[in-house]
């Protein structure tokens, strides 16, 4: 068991600095494109390409006092984007009557492929 524990760890630390690398290498990608003014990008064998997306962050308050009823709100227990979408989907709820219980993120995507 020490092995396992002890590789769990080696590997959780392994973890945090690829992402940290990642992290770093996606700003540095996102700056240089950004200066470029471009959103696809060729490198080498590699395709880069930006994707805009927009993300809907609910108002907890807000969402809770446009919803027709507890009942719902439990469904939800806090706000999920997708079980949200779903609801709206199934006519449990209105896009209209929750059309001020959010605010849109917009974040973009760094896609990269192998040609």
């Amino acid at each position: 068991m020490d092995l396992k524990v002890k590789r769990y760890f080696q590997l959780k630390q392994k973890q945090k600095e690829i992402e940290q690398e990642l992290s770093e290498l996606r700003s540095e990608i996102l700056n240089h494109m950004t200066e470029q003014g471009a959103t696809e990008l060729e490198a080498g064998s590699y395709k880069v390409k930006l994707v805009l997306q927009e993300r809907r962050e609910y108002d907890d308050n807000k969402l809770y006092e446009a919803l027709p009823d507890s009942e719902v709100w439990r469904m939800l227990s806090k706000p999920d984007t997708s079980k949200i979408a779903s609801l709206i989907k199934l006519n449990v709820i209105t896009e209209e009557k929750i059309k001020d219980t959010f605010t849109v993120k917009n974040v973009i995507l760094l896609q990269v492929d192998k040609r």
